[in-house]
């Protein structure tokens, strides 16, 4: 069936009914819903709208036209599995944009720890024990927990979440930590030698970052994301391992506080794409009490994996 020949098809079905508009007949209440086989296709007529459907040649077409108070709907298909609900929706809707992206938070952070005094540096001079050693000095992050909060678009938001931080301090000597009532210090120990000797902390962490990203697909996206992470201490103790000076090998774990400060605040940044990305953190809180030791903050940075 040609287009020609299906236009006065489709007139001649729609003729009756605007005879009757015309004449100022009762509408149908109820919808009617007729459907008529052809040779080459199907017809299908309601009150609103009349529906031919043809085979053809090409690419699938779409033709409407409006006689009296009905649409006249001609979809001309090339082949036979044809969905008038699919058509319908490609041609009346746009594609709705997704308004809302993933977070990059929850996954896992390996990174290493530097401590500086208040001017940013590495000296500790007065307080040499507090000049750890870097590349034995790990941090790792389990972030379990996440959500956006997207501002109406997949581009920015702000992210939210939980997590664990493990943090574990190598001193680069065979320094004895000890902590008093008023003060915070170490002595060396010169007669035995340690192959760790470790200050291990763990916290309970709260992200809020305001993060931005170039797709709603986090698996396809760069994502910069800056902004604080609070957290609350949950352990700590000292572990070393090493040899008497008789020979035998020991390994020591005391559990205590160490004037450790019970809370920390992290200036934090994040960038990467999709999975894989950096990190890094800088303590906006001092590491000890300030009233036993002098301001100690921790630098930290490293790898991230999102889940």
């Amino acid at each position: 069936m040609n287009k020609l020949s299906t236009i006065v098809v489709a007139m001649l079905f729609a003729a009756p009914v605007f005879s009757q508009v015309e004449e100022g007949a009762e509408p149908v209440e109820e919808e009617v819903v007729v459907t008529e086989e052809s040779q080459e296709g199907n017809i299908i007529i309601t009150d609103e709208q009349i529906t031919i459907i043809e085979e053809g040649e090409g690419e699938p077409d779409t033709m409407r036209m409006t006689v009296g108070n009905r649409e006249i709907l001609i979809i001309t298909h090339p082949d036979g599995d044809f969905n008038l609900d699919d058509d319908d929706r490609a041609e009346d809707e746009e594609p709705r944009k997704k308004k809302k992206s993933d977070a990059h938070w929850a996954g896992v952070d390996l990174g290493f720890t530097m401590l500086m005094n208040n001017s940013f540096k590495t000296d500790f001079s007065a307080n040499p024990y507090w000049g750890n050693d870097p590349a034995r000095s790990n941090v790792w992050n389990l972030n379990v927990v996440e959500h956006k909060f997207n501002f109406g678009t997949p581009y920015v938001g702000l992210t939210t979440g939980l997590g664990f931080s493990f943090t574990s301090i190598a001193f680069r000597d065979n320094y004895i930590l000890n902590s008093s009532a008023d003060s915070l210090y170490a002595i060396m120990d010169t007669v035995n030698s340690y192959s760790k000797n470790k200050l291990k902390a763990s916290y309970l962490t709260i992200p809020l970052l305001l993060e931005f990203n170039t797709s709603p697909d986090a698996d396809k996206s760069f994502y910069l994301a800056a902004g604080v992470v609070g957290g609350v201490r949950m352990t700590s103790k000292i572990k070393r391992n090493g040899v008497f000076a008789d020979g035998k090998e020991f390994e020591e774990r005391d559990k205590g506080t160490y004037s450790l400060n019970p809370f920390k605040l992290d200036a934090a940044v994040r960038l990467g794409y999709g999975a894989v990305g950096v990190f890094t953190n800088y303590s906006l809180l001092p590491l000890f009490d300030v009233d036993k030791t002098v301001e100690v903050y921790p630098l930290t940075f490293g790898l991230s994996v999102n889940f």
